[in-house]
């Protein structure tokens, strides 16, 4: 036997070539690095109090003892080193360091040319990312997967047990990032939540295939509603869901999801069926399909396809409200091509309605386009001479409204003169229409006809612009004064045997009043000799550029009456519209506002007022205050936040309330608490929606870090509801 005093720092170089019968050969490192570069064939650099050769293939260390190899450290009391079986044996307080384990126990036996070998009690840490716990014995099977038994597991840091499971066998798979349990209990703040008797988890942030957290929540007209989705990670470009849905009132709804991303191919589609709902006595479903395909570097070609069982299946089903009041679905499959000087679209379009079960007013199905093509052209002369070509084709149908075909053509010229300080452009178009009305159906008795329209249309756009640098509060400032002019003729044509396909009357606004035609759609071209006069002045940082200030004030005159209306509307009588101001702007760092005034000049009333505006001083804090109005039918204040109430507490709540119906069109009010490794969130929502109805949702969500969220899952609402709104977890990261 071979006796080595013990001293500080010496180290044992160790390789299976140089264990001979004449003994073990010693190197010094005084670092004791080992050598990470050459890998298992390297040598081990040990260093103890005491250390000895047993045997030409052993050396045994005891005291204080270090080794290291290959990025592999082990400490203990006492370790021995088989060089001819490449095994470590180490007791008392073994400590045993991995580029992505760090773990602690009493008796550790390792391989360490597979990393098999095993170790008891110990006490493990993830390296890499979060994840630690302990347990009664954990097996090595190779350097990035281990199994333990009786073992615990959480993402918190060290010294908090806020939440962790309790495993009766764990699998921890860093080759792939799994964690696999069997026999699992949830426990959160010390009492059990849950038990599964299999679950996988992520021990990263990559998709992975199995069963996501359940939602779990109520709401007034289903009952209880528990979630519980099944991930498929099918491929990285391509994936599934599937998502059966518990609902206490109406019955068990499955649902499923598929999305995929190839070279020329992307979408989302997804089905929701309800068989035999038992308030409703009748089977529900929901189909949403949409699909692109890249044909060539130019040419897109997609459809979209959506439909329900029933009118009411969003109200009854779902609590967003953008989802219950959707009044039509998009059906259509179309295709576009762009290229450098024109462009072209086929569109083929139908629509599903659904009406209002509350109310015996009707909503009216929108016309089919079976089919819709277009055509645009663009040309610049080397004159600077712009021409342009929009023309298009569309077949309309509908059940019970007059039907026909529609030509439309407008070609255009137009002549931008612009220099430093302004700008002028008049410009010239001549609309041609053409129009093949069927002869009589069910809500048409006319005979068979045929309609041509043609009328030319001017206008003249014309703006200068004007700046001057100024000081305010010991900041340098460019405010501009932007006045602008936009003139249109249109002569008059008789349009009142022309059907309405598509067309609707413009909101008045800002934009509209710089356009030449006030309707939508190519049923009705307005009669016009009008003027559109305004004036704009910001008010920017002469630093960084932002804008602080914009007020705009615009009207537009009339130089003849009205003629052409779309049916059932008056025209117009006075000389001029209302009048429109503006003002908007990033007041302060924190401050935001965003005001809108419409004021009829003549009977000297206010026709809407719209005022906005919100404080975000920080992340997490957020005050929003709306008000809108829009004279007989609108007239309603959103108040809406979401503030900290206290270390790690958050407030949100939402007040959406209609004067004109004298009821709340939205209502919430949640709490929310980041417990570092957790995050908890209680959200209640009253919810308008039908005319006469509403419904009542809670929503409670527990997020364990890295783990995955439990509960109903009142993001989407929250984001939707408070503008600004952030996730605790996003703000304690936001630096």
């Amino acid at each position: 036997m071979t006796h080595l005093p013990g001293f500080t720092y010496l180290a044992l170089f160790l390789t299976v070539s140089s264990a001979t019968a004449e003994g073990l050969a010693l190197k010094k490192d005084a670092e004791l690095s080992g050598s990470t570069v050459a890998g298992k064939a390297g040598p081990m650099f040990v260093s103890a109090d005491r250390i000895e050769s047993t045997s030409p293939n052993i050396i045994e260390a005891s005291g204080r003892v270090e080794a290291r190899q290959a990025g592999n450290n082990f400490f203990a009391d006492w370790l021995l080193y088989d060089t001819s079986q490449s095994l470590v044996q180490a007791r008392g307080h073994v400590r045993m360091e991995q580029p992505t384990l760090l773990v602690e126990g009493d008796s550790l036996k390792l391989n360490i040319n597979d990393y098999s070998g095993e170790l008891t009690q110990p006490v493990y840490q993830l390296t890499d990312q979060p994840g630690r716990g302990n347990a009664e014995h954990i097996e090595f099977i190779n350097k990035t997967h281990y199994t333990l038994k009786d073992a615990t597991y959480t993402t918190c840091s060290a010294g908090n047990d806020d939440w962790f499971l309790k495993v009766k066998d764990l699998e921890l798979d860093k080759s792939r990032n799994v964690g696999t349990a069997r026999n699992a209990t949830l426990r959160f703040l010390g009492v059990p939540i849950l038990y599964t008797p299999w679950m996988d988890f992520p021990l990263n942030n990559v998709r992975k295939t199995g069963m996501l957290a359940p939602t779990i929540g109520t709401t007034e007209r289903s009952g209880f509603d528990m979630l519980v989705p099944y991930y498929l990670n099918l491929a990285p470009n391509y994936d599934a869901t599937l998502y059966p849905r518990l609902l206490s009132k109406r019955g068990v709804q499955l649902g499923g999801e598929f999305r995929y991303l190839l070279d020329k191919a992307g979408g989302e589609n997804r089905l929701e069926y309800l068989p035999n709902d038992n308030e409703a006595n009748r089977t529900r479903w929901s189909l949403a399909l949409r699909n692109e395909y890249r044909l060539n570097e130019s040419t897109l070609a997609g459809m979209q396809f959506n439909r329900v069982s029933d009118n009411d299946y969003f109200r009854d089903l779902s609590n967003l409200i953008s989802s219950t009041s959707i009044s039509h679905l998009n059906r259509e499959v179309w295709m576009t091509t762009q290229h450098a000087n024109w462009n072209a679209e086929l569109r083929a379009q139908t629509f599903q309605t659904l009406q209002d079960s509350t109310t015996s007013t009707s909503i009216v199905e929108p016309y089919a386009r079976l089919p819709h093509a277009r055509l645009g052209m663009t040309h610049t002369l080397d004159n600077g001479l712009e021409f342009k070509m929009e023309t298009e084709a569309t077949r309309f149908a509908h059940a019970t409204l007059p039907e026909g075909t529609r030509l439309l053509a407008y070609p255009t010229v137009r002549l931008p003169l612009t220099n430093s300080f302004g700008f002028l452009t008049p410009q010239l178009g001549w609309h041609t229409s053409y129009y093949a009305l069927d002869g009589s159906s069910s809500n048409n008795s006319a005979a068979k006809q045929n309609i041509t329209r043609n009328l030319p249309i001017f206008s003249l756009d014309s703006g200068v612009t004007f700046d001057r640098p100024f000081r305010f509060a010991g900041n340098e400032y460019v405010q501009t004064l932007e006045p602008r002019a936009y003139y249109v003729f249109a002569p008059y044509r008789d349009q009142s045997a022309i059907p309405v396909f598509d067309s609707a009357q413009l909101d008045f606004n800002y934009a509209q009043m710089f356009t030449e035609n006030q309707f939508i759609g190519g049923d009705r071209i307005n009669d016009a000799n009008q003027l559109t006069v305004a004036v704009t002045s910001r008010f920017t940082e002469a630093s960084s550029g932002l804008e602080r200030l914009q007020v705009t004030l615009g009207q537009r005159y009339y130089f003849a009456a009205q003629q052409v209306t779309l049916p059932g509307i008056a025209a117009r009588t006075s000389n001029a519209t209302d009048l429109l101001a503006a003002v908007s702007g990033q007041i302060t760092h924190d401050w935001r506002i965003n005001t809108a005034w419409q004021f009829d000049t003549q009977n000297g009333t206010t026709v809407r007022r719209n005022l906005g505006t919100s404080y975000r001083p920080s992340p997490g804090r957020a005050l929003n205050f709306g008000y809108r109005f829009i004279d007989q039918t609108t007239d309603q204040v959103d108040l809406s936040a979401q503030w900290p109430l206290g270390n790690r507490w958050y407030g949100m709540f939402r007040y959406n309330y209609s004067f004109q119906d004298k009821k709340l069109v939205e209502g919430l009010a949640g709490l929310e608490y980041n417990g570092g490794c957790w995050a908890v969130r209680g959200v209640f929502q009253r919810l308008a929606t039908k005319e006469n109805q509403s419904t009542d949702a809670l929503f409670f969500q527990l997020e364990l870090s890295g783990m995955g969220r439990l509960g109903s899952n009142p993001l989407d609402v929250l984001k939707h509801s408070i503008p600004g709104y952030r996730p605790s977890n996003d703000i304690l990261q936001t630096p």
